[in-house]
């Protein structure tokens, strides 16, 4: 069966104007965001430490053009909440956003995580303990990671991060991380 074109007489929310609107996000979207050009056939691998736990992988998550289902489930327990032992999904696009940001700055090394899936338990203790955690943050979600990349100076890694303008980017020098996630586009200091 062909797809039906909407019109305004099919849906009276319709608008033309919120239409065409977000055609032209999307259009910006598709031209200015590499994690949407990723080579389908390309095997995609990242190694982590765990900064809390000293636990380390090496994970190839993509292969053959999909998902490792097994390989994500790894990488799902790896970056659980380590406070609590709870885990949660992991978003895949946070994935490929730190794969991409690996491929931008050229190394190889290893993801040292700081802080990934949080429960909301943890979130709660962390926000009651600093005023910079916020109370529905996208760690709780899956959607969110903080990190720093071996061989590579977070300067350096927070601008390719803001250059890909793929989600928000956080960089956080006296702590020595960066803040990744799935959001909207949006960097901070």
């Amino acid at each position: 069966m062909p797809p039906t074109l909407m019109t305004p007489n099919d849906n009276p929310s319709f608008s033309r104007r919120r239409f065409l609107r977000n055609c032209a996000s999307m259009t910006g979207l598709l031209m200015s965001s590499p994690l949407l050009v990723l080579a389908a056939g390309e095997n995609r691998t990242l190694a982590f430490r765990h900064t809390h736990t000293g636990e380390r992988e090496t994970v190839t998550y993509w292969r053959d053009g999909e998902y490792q289902v097994d390989r994500l489930q790894i990488l799902d327990r790896l970056l659980r909440d380590h406070r609590t032992g709870e885990s949660t999904r992991m978003d895949r696009v946070l994935l490929d956003m730190l794969y991409q940001l690996q491929q931008a700055v050229g190394t190889q090394g290893e993801f040292e995580i700081i802080s990934a899936y949080r429960s909301p338990k943890t979130n709660k203790m962390l926000r009651n303990k600093s005023g910079g955690v916020a109370k529905r943050s996208l760690h709780m979600q899956g959607k969110a990671i903080d990190i720093r990349l071996c061989g590579c100076d977070l300067k350096t890694l927070r601008d390719r991060a803001v250059a890909m303008k793929a989600g928000g980017v956080g960089y956080y020098p006296k702590s020595n991380f960066i803040h990744l996630d799935t959001g909207p586009f949006r960097s901070w200091s």
